[in-house]
């Protein structure tokens, strides 16, 4: 079934408010039994005209689409990033905080270029990259993290939005498809690491590795150890 291209309308108005460099963000391996958590961020201007051809929700395309994708979206933005916070970091800080985590580090590497956003267009009814006020028990932010504009559902009606999901998408995917070499049998290499049929059958027969989501309900956790 064909679905509606995503547009710049959000975009256009957010340059018509006065914003001169957005940054479209969207996270992949939220739901994931195992491997990182990835935040892909591109930066777009008012000078964009378009939105990348072909480019949807990363859910919505095959492996052979969005990789033929990438090169097209890192040539149209005016920059672009993918940061990740680990299993062991989502262990440790939890979910929202591994996303906040990866979220700076992909925006602390635009600051590196020299592209500082003033606005951040963001998938979700949440805003997960805005650190809480400070307190004795919150370290001081990196960085200062711009206005945040939320929208429901970004990843399908943004086209920058969906262009950060398939880059990283593609991104994690090619990290995932690499520990399944490191760590083999639980099928990563198709899966990417969430909980199918498979997956979980291999983790009830193998018990998980080290690149496993231990604080997660993992199958049959409580049964065995970590493996290396």
């Amino acid at each position: 079934m064909k679905t509606k291209a995503p547009n710049l309308t959000t975009e256009r108005r957010l340059f018509g408010e006065g914003h001169r460099l957005i940054a479209a963000v969207d996270e992949v391996g939220r739901g994931a039994l195992g491997g990182p958590v990835s935040v892909g961020v591109v930066v777009v201007d008012a000078s964009v005209r378009r939105g990348v051809a072909g480019v949807r929700d990363s859910k919505l395309l095959s492996h052979s689409a969005r990789t033929k994708l990438v090169p097209r979206i890192k040539r149209w933005g005016v920059a672009h990033a993918v940061a990740h916070a680990s299993a062991g970091e989502i262990d440790q800080v939890g979910i929202l905080r591994a996303l906040r985590l990866a979220g700076e580090r992909a925006l602390a590497s635009l600051a590196g270029s020299s592209i500082v956003p003033d606005c951040v267009l963001l998938d979700g009814n949440y805003d997960w990259l805005t650190r809480p006020e400070s307190s004795p028990f919150s370290p001081p932010a990196p960085q200062v993290v711009p206005r945040v504009e939320l929208l429901i559902r970004a990843d399908l009606t943004c086209a920058s939005v969906a262009a950060a999901g398939v880059l990283a998408k593609v991104e994690r995917d090619g990290l995932m498809e690499s520990l399944a070499t490191v760590h083999p049998g639980y099928g990563w290499e198709h899966n990417r690491g969430y909980a199918t049929e498979l997956h979980r059958s291999a983790l009830e027969a193998m018990g998980p590795c080290s690149q496993h989501r231990q604080s997660w309900n993992l199958p049959a956790r409580s049964s065995f150890g970590c493996r290396p």
